[in-house]
């Protein structure tokens, strides 16, 4: 694994993300409530580029005509297709079976550094 500097932390606020290119891979950098995560930038549907998509939350069980949603901020939905994925895992909402690559990520003298395979 290489380790990449890639941005200052107050590049990216809180609810904030930044794409960035590390050793030829785009990369989606999201920062969640002061945690960092970083997604590959490829939807794993037909290879849109998913980190561009909104950033949401997802509907939860509920009674009828009552709607509640959780995971706020949390669910990234792909610009071409709408599938959704947990920025915190890269898993997809539908089928957790299918994910987003995710890369560590740390946060060192304020900046933010990934890990991305060599």
């Amino acid at each position: 694994m290489g380790r990449h500097i890639v941005a200052r932390v107050e590049e990216i606020p809180p609810g904030g993300r930044k794409i960035v290119k590390v050793a030829g891979r785009e990369i989606g950098l999201f920062n969640l409530n002061g945690v960092f995560y970083a997604l590959k930038n490829v939807c794993p549907h037909q290879g849109a580029r998913v980190c561009l998509g909104r950033v949401t939350g997802t509907t939860l069980p509920s009674a009828v005509y009552e709607y509640r949603y959780g995971l706020e901020g949390r669910i990234l939905r792909c610009p071409w297709h709408g599938w959704e994925f947990d920025i915190t895992t890269g898993r997809s909402i539908f089928d957790p079976t299918v994910r987003v690559v995710t890369y560590p990520v740390v946060v060192e003298d304020g900046w933010v550094v990934v890990e991305v395979p060599s």
